[in-house]
């Protein structure tokens, strides 16, 4: 090969070599734009629904504003609280929902506008299905009026649930069958765990809230859209004027609803909590847990489920609490000043738990007659199958004497 052919093969080489690795770079190019076209319309895609969600929420909240500021009648004055006999703010900030700590109105034209559904679990079981029509008929009168409503009642005599109450309109009745139990305390320990069950199988998919009821109640006044939170207790009407250390918590260190009596908030009764679905998953599966962990040792807690509810609350803080006048006793008297709920029975455990011990112990100076006349009334009242004391606790009581 002569030199200028050599010459002329090194040419077309390089001149090869240099349209492979232009080709290359521009094909390197290319995947560059295209790359850069997609990220910019993704990012513009995320952009245009980011804007379109914060204007749809602004709206929302400008639309409730106005219409709070529209139906607010009276200002609101930072200096001028309108209840300045009761605590209406906890140390944790949750606000305790007293009458006259809210607008009616404001309340409900805040809520009304949302299409929220309220599932409400109430529990009739043997004997207790006799209630059932009194709390319906009051719960269409004063419960969550204007809202949709889902009651379900957990019963094991389905036959026995009244079918001619009048439900307005969204408001439903669904039937939860439950096995029959020969105690009524087992109710009590199998209730976490049913109102759980039913939250995962079948109320999540169309609730909102929910809330957990007795069935022995009776609504006199209005509980409504104010009561809603994401964890909601009420306080008991028998122990807000007490010192932490006498409430009645479980305090046997062997249980796990166990308290110390330097610790607690407030003693909140388990005939009526509520909240968002999740949160209310939360705590009755923890306290379902709770449950069967002390059965499984042979414990049960003091108060059944009332005991791991306090215990649950004290350590993952309500939201909201609702003021004694949610849920009062008559034995109790009128010292609340608007009563929206009523036991149905006048004396409730623990009226019962105190007069049972006041009546041993007057019986102490009558001899061995008074403490029949102790016995056959503490056998009257199981008897009865209302909800007072164990035997357990009639030892306790006992004891100190």
């Amino acid at each position: 090969m002569t030199s200028l052919q050599m010459v002329m093969v090194g040419r077309f080489l390089v001149f090869g070599n240099c349209c492979c690795t232009t080709a290359s770079e521009r094909m390197r190019g290319r995947e560059h734009f295209q790359l850069a076209l997609v990220l910019a319309a993704g990012m513009t895609i995320c952009w245009l629904v980011f804007s379109y969600c914060a204007s749809v929420s602004l709206t929302q909240v400008n639309r409730q504003v106005v219409l709070n500021h529209r139906l607010q009648r009276k200002q609101a004055k930072l200096m001028e609280p309108v209840r300045t006999d009761v605590l209406t703010v906890t140390p944790w900030l949750a606000p305790i929902v007293w009458e006259g700590t809210f607008d009616p109105q404001v309340i409900d034209e805040a809520f009304m506008s949302q299409n929220l559904t309220i599932a409400t679990t109430v529990f009739a079981v043997g004997r207790y299905t006799r209630f059932l029509r009194d709390f319906l008929e009051s719960a269409e009168k004063h419960f969550m009026v204007g809202l949709d409503v889902h009651y379900y009642v957990f019963t094991d005599v389905p036959g026995d649930v009244p079918d001619n109450v009048t439900l307005g309109v969204g408001r439903l009745l669904s039937i939860v069958r439950v096995p029959k139990f020969d105690r009524w305390q087992e109710i009590s320990l199998r209730r976490m765990e049913l109102i759980q069950t039913a939250i995962k199988d079948r109320i999540h998919r169309g609730a909102n809230y929910i809330f957990c009821l007795d069935v022995d109640m009776r609504f006199h006044g209005r509980v409504g859209p104010e009561a809603l939170g994401r964890l909601v207790g009420a306080i008991h009407p028998w122990f807000y004027m007490y010192p932490r250390s006498q409430f009645p918590y479980e305090r046997r260190t062997v249980s796990t609803a166990y308290i110390p009596m330097d610790q607690g908030d407030f003693y909140y009764q388990a005939n009526i909590f509520g909240g968002a679905l999740e949160d209310v998953h939360r705590l009755t599966k923890t306290c379902r847990e709770h449950l069967e962990v002390d059965k499984s040792v042979g414990v049960e807690a003091v108060w059944q489920e009332e005991s791991h509810l306090n215990w649950y609350l004290l350590r993952n803080k309500p939201t909201k609490l609702l003021s004694p006048e949610y849920v009062w006793d008559d034995a109790k008297g009128q010292d609340a000043k608007e009563i929206k709920l009523r036991d149905v029975y006048s004396c409730r455990h623990d009226v019962q738990r105190i007069q049972v011990a006041n009546q041993f112990k007057c019986s102490l100076d009558k001899g061995s007659f008074g403490k029949v006349v102790f016995l056959v009334v503490v056998l009257e009242v199981i008897s009865e199958g209302k909800r007072v004391i164990s035997w357990r606790e009639v030892n306790l009581l006992i004891k100190p004497f």
